[in-house]
């Protein structure tokens, strides 16, 4: 069933928005900097292709805490708002709630991202 969900899931746009994480990925990839963002993308990229039939496991130590305070601040909110809030739009329906519950499950990780693996 997880195989038909992430199907229709990379249809209506799936890839698509593993394709702007992965040049997002890229572009942060080009400063020295910006290797570690351009990891947590790549992450994002992943996840958001096939999102159905996957978990995330969360982990880490001080590192991944410290990395995960900037990155709440300067990108984590904006991005786990806009996906909270697809959710919730999803969730309205009763055929989006499976796609709703995937956007809350990118929200998680795209609040944390550090530390986190997508399995």
């Amino acid at each position: 069933m997880s195989t038909i969900a992430n199907i229709i899931w990379i249809v209506f746009g799936g890839l698509v928005t593993a394709a702007a994480w992965c040049v997002l990925g890229v572009v942060f990839y080009i400063t020295i900097l910006g290797i570690p963002l351009g990891r947590q993308c790549f992450k994002m990229a992943s996840l958001s292709l096939a999102p159905f039939g996957r978990s995330i496991v969360y982990g880490g130590g001080a590192p991944s805490l410290i990395a995960n305070v900037f990155w709440l601040v300067l990108a984590g909110i904006p991005m786990a708002l806009s996906y909270a809030v697809l959710g919730v739009a999803y969730c309205i329906t009763l055929i989006g709630v499976p796609v709703g519950i995937q956007c809350f499950k990118m929200a998680k990780l795209s609040l944390l991202p550090f530390g986190a693996q997508v399995v």
